[in-house]
Parts: C-alpha cells; structure tokens; sequence
C-alpha cells in the first residue's frame, strides 16, 4: 500500500471487460513526505477520486481483486481511500 497524488485519467474505448464502467487514475507515488518519486501505478478508482486528490492505493494483485470482487481480472492497484492528512512522527 501507498499514498500517492491523482495526477490524471486514463480513458480506453476497448479494454478488459473488468474495467467495464470503472474509471481508471494514473496515481503518482508519493514520499512519506509528500514529494513525489517518479513512479506511478494506472489505478482502478472505487472511491470517487478526482485530480489532486490524495490517495491510498492497494498496490497489490490478490487484495486489488479481492476489492473489486473478482477471482480473475488483470488489476494490480486500486484506489482504496482519500487521504485527508498525514503525520509523521519526527522525533
């Protein structure tokens, strides 16, 4: 799992049939400190995520799939929430 930042949408005109009616974000993964790292994951979003947005990301094949009910399907990250805040202890 990890906090990554809405940065912009996918949109496929012929595509799996598991992302049928699912809206797709290209989230980009973020530092504990909120820096981005220069990676980014295609995610099925189940949470009504917007650009901007904050996010936590289930980045991982079995859970994501377990998220979307669905045995077999070809999904690796989901947008699980919206992050509100984080706070990391410093000390």
């Amino acid at each position: 799992m990890y906090i990554g930042q809405v940065s912009g949408t996918v949109v496929a005109t012929i595509k799996h049939e598991a992302f049928h009616a699912r809206k797709l974000l290209i989230v980009d993964r973020l530092s504990p400190e909120g820096v981005p790292t220069g990676a980014y994951d295609i995610c099925v979003d189940v949470v009504q995520a917007g650009v901007g947005d904050k996010v936590l990301v289930m980045d991982e094949g079995n859970g994501a799939r377990q998220i979307l009910k669905r045995a077999v399907a070809p999904v690796r990250a989901v947008i699980v929430g919206i992050v509100d805040d984080v706070e990391l202890d410093n000390s």
